[in-house]
């Protein structure tokens, strides 16, 4: 079993190395170095002619479309973009009205796209946003939570993609021969930040560092059939609670399906398996767990969760009284299902509210040989406001938290056999295991049980180095004090400042390098918690 502190250290790198600083302010110090005119002129050091209002830099970009009718300026990165590490970019711009022909909409778009592709435009996704003229303004488009375009009606949400490496800047539209010019200046990838929960506090968890007879105090073995005389979605195994189908040893839980003869309840069956309860339930956080799959086909592993209230026989929840709901109205989050093939896996969830069985499910690819053979991370990230499930780092599923995703859950782990995602089983099947190197669940911590702030900003550079800038939405003239917090909880450093529409400049240099978290503490008592990397 791999340390804490190991796995911080494995956190931290893996943050580093994810980290993409892709920034230009054309003053000579910028990551970006493809900058290219498509059917436009361009300049990338153009002495600022209008150094004022909330940009008084020497050098920009000069952007001077001459009628091209698909005029834009782009530029391309080696690695593709991860918009759920950052998922926004900001510019400055100027339009000057002198500079412009015809009767276009003054508008500025950014559009995201794959170089790799014959015709990168045909799979973009594109936000468009309005620009006043003669006047420096910043904008910022956020491809989590702003409105996009996806030319292909089939393309996924943009934080859902993982393939965009170019970007692609447009001025007053295209397919029309006026002309326009505009400078630009700043621009910046970075993670648009919001009062979202941040669960760094770790609530309950299993490490399965014993050996012999999983721990009673953590999990329940459900063994009653719900269906009568068998399990739901047509599968063929008994659950026991015998030490043969799921126990602890070298650092790991072991579910073993085994195939035998084993009667109990009155049935007959096949084939024995486990299926576990955690004895914890829980509203809100992010759900860990690092496990192997078996791979032989038949077998249906599954890490997921159900509402605490489900009216379902043999539960441990309902034993102890909580049976108000049945099946879908309780709600069920399925962090991780492989399909049949055993070359995907899913992630689903399951509800009704009164109108209808309802469910939300996506998949992506997860090779069996990998699956099976290494450990994976499955991540529940569930907030009251939305749920994201995560292979690793990479995003599987999301949706808004809707009823009754409001309610405590409980976790589940087991392995069936057969039924409509574990398929026909080998003939030559004997046993398979599915691998559990830890469950661990993560709520608030003190640091952040705060009522959280309404006040969306900018932090950014994250990673950083000497100094971050903390940018508001909102003027309110108030207090904020910046709280540094060293992983450990302990405040390093406390400064006040004013809330008047300018940047928040923080010099991080007498920090060491490391993990910090960042509270903005306003005067009502509530505040916003970041999470930083110091280089």
């Amino acid at each position: 079993m791999r340390s804490f502190f190991t796995l911080l250290v494995l956190l931290s790198l893996s943050m580093l190395l994810e980290a993409q600083s892709v920034q230009d302010d054309f003053e000579g110090s910028g990551t970006i170095t493809s900058w290219y005119g498509d059917n436009c002129n361009m300049n990338i050091n153009y002495t600022n002619p209008y150094s004022e209002g909330i940009n008084t830099s020497s050098t920009v970009m000069e952007y001077h479309d001459v009628g091209g009718p698909y005029a834009n300026v782009q530029f391309d990165i080696n690695s593709n973009y991860d918009l759920t590490t950052k998922n926004s970019f900001s510019l400055k711009i100027y339009v000057p009205s002198s500079g412009l022909t015809g009767n276009q909409t003054n508008q500025i778009s950014l559009k995201l796209q794959d170089k790799n592709l014959a015709q990168p435009w045909s799979t973009q996704s594109e936000i468009i946003k309005p620009i006043q003229l003669d006047r420096w303004q910043e904008v910022v488009f956020d491809f989590e939570n702003d409105t996009y375009i996806n030319l292909d009606g089939n393309s996924p949400a943009p934080i859902e993609r993982t393939d965009f490496n170019r970007v692609v800047i447009q001025v007053n539209g295209e397919n029309n021969t006026d002309y326009v010019l505009a400078y630009i200046d700043d621009l910046l990838y970075f993670n648009t930040e919001s009062s979202a929960p941040i669960y760094d506090n770790l609530v309950w968890s299993d490490e399965f560092d014993g050996t012999g007879a999983i721990d009673g105090a953590n999990w329940y073995h459900q063994t009653q059939l719900i269906a009568g005389n068998s399990w739901a979605n047509g599968e063929v195994q008994h659950y026991t609670n015998r030490e043969a189908n799921s126990y602890v040893s070298n650092g790991t839980l072991k579910i073993k399906a085994i195939k035998e003869t084993y009667t109990d309840q009155g049935h007959q069956k096949e084939y024995t398996s486990a299926r576990l309860n955690s004895k914890f339930a829980f509203k809100y956080g992010r759900v860990e767990v690092r496990a192997k799959l078996p791979s032989v086909a038949g077998t249906w592993p599954a890490i997921w969760l159900l509402g605490k209230n489900i009216n379902e026989d043999g539960t441990y929840w309902d034993n102890e009284g909580f049976d108000t709901d049945s099946w879908p109205f309780c709600g069920e989050i399925d962090i991780m299902e492989p399909n049949v093939a055993k070359t995907q896996t899913l992630a689903t969830w399951h509800w009704d509210i009164g109108s209808g069985y309802q469910y939300n499910s996506n998949s992506v690819p997860l090779a069996n040989t990998d699956a099976s053979q290494n450990f994976h991370d499955y991540v529940l990230e569930w907030s009251p406001d939305t749920m994201k499930i995560y292979i690793d780092n990479t995003l599987v599923n999301q949706m808004p938290t809707v009823n009754p995703f409001n309610e405590e859950f409980f976790v589940l782990l087991n392995v069936a056999m057969g039924g409509s995602l574990g398929g026909p089983i080998a003939g030559s099947f004997t046993s398979d295991i599915m691998e559990i190197d830890y469950v661990r669940v993560y709520q608030e911590s003190s640091l952040s049980t705060s009522k959280a702030k309404n006040n969306t900003f900018k932090f950014y550079p994250n990673p950083v180095e000497n100094k971050f800038n903390i940018e508001f939405a909102q003027i309110n003239n108030n207090k904020v004090l910046v709280e540094i917090i060293d992983f450990n909880g302990r405040i390093i450093n406390q400064s006040e400042y004013i809330n008047n529409g300018l940047k928040l400049t923080y010099d991080t240099r007498a920090l060491n390098t490391g993990f910090y978290f960042m509270n903005l503490i306003y005067d009502d008592g509530s505040k916003s918690v970041m999470k930083f990397i110091k280089q």
